[in-house]
């Protein structure tokens, strides 16, 4: 289980570090995403001391897993922040990020959330558009404050990943088009209330090979010389995030691997690199669990219904992604092969297809790779309560996220007079 740090097999049963993740379900319940701090260290580091002391930030891409928590370790460890939203922005104050340390990116940034941005004194906002700067200095001639930009430009270059998380091609809605960024950049000069900080791009996510990182960065370096040519001073180089992670037969670089590829293509050049990883530090530090509901036979297939559902993973019916599905008690291996499904009213409500598993009604299993775009991505489809959220930590348990109750998903709607 290499491609799953701190969850190991121990006398027969899943642990999570050195807890029972068995313990953890009896205590709070299931479905309940569970995450290891030590994973989630580990992984932050190997990003961090890969730069080998060039002048770097690493900003974790918050809409991957925004729990507080998770922020704030992060936080703690020095990490910056690539937020989308307004929201995202207030979670980080409050898991005590550093502002300075903050990146808002995102196409469609409302004018108050760039207001809030401007007020909290963030880092750069990654702009996608001519109207957005236009916006943007609006914005900040109100607060009579400079806002700092980077243009995020769009290079064209094939992630070779699934479409829905594919950016950094033309057709996609991110970005400015690469043959105009030249002139985007040289109307950025004439704005009053923007100062031009750096030049962004970012290709899409669960990348598992080097080469589309490369080639983007080359073309980032060539607009470089370019805008520098302009006498433009770009400060920093945005290089996107998007480094994928194992959930079954993947083998994507190493971060040291991706980012020793990044540092040799930039060379020489003096501008602080800044990284947007999300799922590659979280995507493998956290779990689903889930209880076996109920074990249905019929004469074409065989279904195992658990207590997880789409609105709680996403992913398999969004992207149809593929997640390791693994018994809690090892129980030496599958005797029919079932379609693991949850009890949302939906035929595209699955977790799993066709997993060779040998299963009992009340059995729990741990849905693998969960930490990225699980909880983050969940919602409330059928009136059900969002799951409780753990951090298991060495020997110890922490609740980070209390399971909703159905009280408090009606508490704001309001019957007619």
């Amino acid at each position: 289980m290499s491609g799953f740090p701190s969850f190991d097999y121990r006398d027969g049963e899943l642990y999570g570090e050195s807890v029972q993740l068995s313990h953890i379900a009896q205590e709070f319940g299931t479905p309940c995403y569970v995450y290891s701090r030590a994973a989630l260290v580990a992984a932050y580091k190997k990003f961090d001391a890969a730069f080998a002391g060039r002048d770097h930030l690493v900003c974790y891409a918050v809409k991957a897993n925004s729990n507080l928590a998770i922020l704030n370790l992060f936080a703690r460890l020095g990490s910056g922040f690539d937020i989308v939203s307004g929201g995202e922005l207030q979670r980080v104050l409050k898991a005590g990020g550093d502002p300075q340390k903050v990146v808002f990116s995102g196409v469609g940034k409302q004018p108050d959330e760039m207001r809030a941005a401007l007020t909290a004194g963030i880092l750069c906002f990654n702009v996608e558009s001519e109207a957005e700067l236009t916006v943007l200095n609006q914005v900040a001639g109100t607060l009579n404050k400079t806002a700092p930009v980077s243009l995020r430009v769009n290079p064209d270059v094939d992630a070779r990943t699934h479409p829905y998380i594919s950016t950094g091609l033309k057709e996609n809605k991110f970005g400015v088009p690469f043959d105009e960024a030249e002139k985007l950049y040289a109307s950025a000069r004439k704005f009053a209330h923007l100062r031009i900080s750096g030049l962004d791009c970012h290709i899409g996510s669960q990348l598992t090979e080097l080469d589309p990182f490369v080639e983007a960065c080359g073309k980032i370096l060539d607009l470089l010389t370019r805008l520098e040519t302009q006498g433009l001073t770009i400060d920093h180089l945005d290089l996107g995030g998007g480094l994928g992670i194992r959930y079954s037969g993947e083998n994507p670089p190493a971060a040291q691997d991706y980012i020793t590829a990044l540092c040799s293509a930039i060379g020489r050049r003096s501008q602080r690199i800044l990284i947007e990883p999300g799922r590659a530090l979280v995507g493998n530090a956290g779990v689903l669990l889930t209880r076996v509901e109920y074990l249905k036979h019929t004469p074409h297939r065989d279904f195992a219904i658990v207590d997880a559902a789409m609105n709680d993973l996403m992913r398999p019916a969004l992207y149809d992604a593929y997640h390791e599905i693994l018994p809690v008690i090892a129980n030496g291996g599958g005797d029919k092969i079932y379609q693991v499904v949850g009890p949302v009213c939906e035929t595209g409500d699955f977790l799993g297809h066709d997993r060779k598993l040998a299963l009992t009604q009340g059995d729990l299993l741990a849905i693998m790779s969960a930490g990225a775009y699980g909880m983050s991505m969940s919602s409330n489809y059928n009136t059900r309560p969002r799951a409780a959220e753990v951090m298991v930590d060495g020997g110890r348990i922490h609740l980070i996220r209390q399971r909703e109750s159905l009280e408090q998903l009606i508490a704001g709607e309001k019957i007619l007079p």
